[in-house]
């Protein structure tokens, strides 16, 4: 699986499989509003500090941006390593910056 660098996707490998996560402007509203922020600086803020439960909404968030149909259901049911979680995660948001 290969990434497209000019829209910013990246490749993770999470729970052993290669899956493509990209912050596109959908994720961000989608994070806004799962976890209660308005605007990009609440978010930030908010990324400093995740829970378990905000990991898994910016990674479906991401996940879904980088063309993914998942579901927080299925997020749930997969046995992703919370370090592998996070590390995509962060790797997203820095390849769109």
């Amino acid at each position: 699986m290969e990434a497209n660098g000019a829209r910013g996707e990246i490749v993770a490998v999470l729970a052993g499989t290669e899956r493509r996560l990209c912050l596109t402007l959908g994720a961000l509203a989608a994070m806004e509003t799962a976890l209660g922020c308005d605007g990009l600086d609440a978010i930030a803020e908010r990324m400093r500090s995740l829970s378990a439960r905000d990991l898994t909404i910016v990674l479906g968030a991401l996940l879904r941006g980088g063309g993914e149909r998942i579901t927080a259901e299925d997020l749930a049911v997969m046995a992703i390593d919370p370090r592998e979680a996070a590390e995509a995660v962060a790797r997203a948001f820095t390849a769109a910056a």
